[in-house]
């Protein structure tokens, strides 16, 4: 982790040398004579990669530099680059980010993480499993930030209670049992299309990239997703309990510390039932919109009832459900709703800023034809083995995201990622999922992600004992998340690996 020092150094360099290559690009190199476009949008890109990776500005400030720089330079007409910022992506996520935000404002989130921990048990290792499980849970709906910002005091009322019987030697569970938490945020997200920012970046840029392919919905990510997440999660509790819990420690935790805080809340109010309903509403209309394939059997969505089916999508439903919450009175607060305006702007407006910017940046590398320029660039890597291609993107998002953020670094790379399947004729899909998987897998790090910022400063966790358990997991999850595409993803997204897609031909 950096000290304030070494950040304002790296923010300095970062701040001098974006603009110095971005002027070196315009000036001394033409990239393509036919196409004086693909320079400009490459000078805005590196600008963009470098001031997003040393944070030389807050990061949702450089993605909106595509407004000011776009029709300077000529790559696109202000108003159409404007027009990207907004779009059915970033009102999943308004959507999405509203109903977590009610049940944050209802207390509705900890009663199902509690509830799910003494379900699971009182032995150590059950009770690392339930505070991972419920925290993975509540990451597929609401934010890993906010997850781990709920788990770990819970986590650390009990790591004192247990101290109090078991003294020191109680240290080493107490790492595992955060670093075990921190895990489980990121593992969570990757199992539905709104738990993580990568993951919405992704589903947006393939859309822009290739209009002609199919939709990803909220259901065919989650058809991949929680196979992949549940067994990830799996992985890291074996790895966790196996190698890193301490072995002296075999008693039992008490469970009545759990049902004491569950007790705490009192009975469920009726704020928290509607909420409830509510959200359970949204994921099955999430999961049911369009036709479901599930291979033997074909389950019609509900939108094939609509007059235009077409017309419907994942950020409607999400944005239905958020104003029926703003509609449906409470009853403990006097003239109160389900959601006030107060609660709604601590959305995260700066990752919709963040999220605009990465699409701009996309449909610019299109328009100007530079995403043709780069694929026709790393035409000569078709001779490579997509599995080693696979696996070499998961291990450099992976060990790139320790450093930089995980939802700029991906929509920086993913660009170029759908520019190299073109280039070398292999199905976009094969190497851009597993690039938005491995954005979310940086394990090693307190910097690397929030929650892993977050148990770190607890206070709880050095920094070797951080590296020493992620450098593990990091290279678990690259094999993992490469089979994980081998094995799942050409079943679920239809990718045959002996063709191109028609939507990817004619990109």
């Amino acid at each position: 982790m950096t000290n304030a020092g070494s950040g304002n150094l790296k923010q300095l360099t970062g701040l001098i040398a974006g603009p110095i290559l971005a002027l070196i690009l315009l000036v001394f190199v033409d990239l393509d004579p036919q196409n004086f476009l693909v320079t400009r949008m490459a000078a805005v890109a590196v600008l963009m990669a470098v001031w997003w990776i040393t944070e030389a500005i807050p990061i949702p400030a450089t993605a909106l530099l595509p407004v000011a720089l776009f029709p300077l330079l000529g790559i696109m007409k202000g108003k159409t680059v404007a027009a990207t910022y907004f779009n059915h992506i970033i009102f999943l996520f308004i959507g999405g980010f509203i109903v977590a935000l009610a049940m944050q404002k209802w207390n509705l989130h900890r009663r199902i993480a509690l509830k799910m921990i003494q379900m699971i048990g009182a032995s150590p290792r059950r009770i690392l499993l339930g505070f991972m499980l419920a925290t993975a849970f509540l990451s597929m709906w609401i934010s890993n930030t906010a997850t781990t910002m709920m788990m770990v005091p819970i986590a650390l009322a009990i790591i004192i209670k247990l101290r109090e019987s078991s003294g020191r030697k109680m240290q080493r569970f107490s790492v595992v049992l955060l670093i075990g938490i921190a895990y489980a945020a990121s593992i969570g997200g990757i199992a539905t299309l709104i738990g993580t920012p990568p993951n919405l970046s992704f589903s947006r840029i393939f859309a822009i990239y290739f209009p002609q392919a199919p939709e990803i919905t909220f259901a065919t990510w989650f058809l991949f997703g929680l196979p992949c997440s549940l067994l990830f999660l799996a992985v890291a509790w074996l790895i966790l309990i196996t190698f890193f819990m301490p072995k002296y420690f075999t008693g039992t935790v008490d469970i009545n510390l759990f049902k004491e805080e569950y007790r705490r809340l009192g009975r469920a109010t009726y704020e928290e039932k509607v909420v409830l309903f509510l959200f359970i509403t949204m994921a099955f209309l999430w999961l049911f919109r369009s036709d479901l394939n599930l291979g033997w059997i074909v389950i019609p969505g509900w939108s094939t009832i609509l007059p235009v089916p077409a017309f419907v999508d994942d950020g409607t439903v999400a944005i239905i459900i958020a104003l029926v919450l703003f509609l449906i009175p409470a009853k403990s607060v006097k003239n109160g709703r389900l959601m006030d305006w107060e609660t709604a702007v601590n959305l995260h407006w700066g990752i919709v800023l963040l999220f605009g910017g990465g699409f701009a940046l996309a449909t610019g590398f299109k328009e100007s034809g530079l995403s043709i320029w780069f694929a026709e660039q790393l035409s000569n890597l078709a001779g490579v083995a997509p599995v080693f291609l696979v696996a070499s993107i998961c291990t450099m998002l992976t060990f790139l995201t320790e450093l930089t953020s995980n939802t700029a670094t991906t929509e920086m790379i993913l660009p170029l990622l759908g520019s190299l399947a073109v280039g070398i004729q292999v199905n976009p899909l094969l190497l851009m999922i597993p690039a938005t998987l491995s954005a979310s897998c940086a394990f090693m790090l307190p910097v690397a992600t929030p929650p892993n910022a977050i148990v770190f400063g607890s206070g709880e966790i050095k920094i070797g004992d951080m590296m020493r358990i992620g450098i593990v997991m990091n290279l678990v999850g690259i094999v993992l998340i490469t089979m994980f595409v081998y094995i799942l993803g050409l079943i679920v997204f239809n990718i045959d690996l002996s063709q191109m897609p028609d939507w990817a031909v004619n990109m």
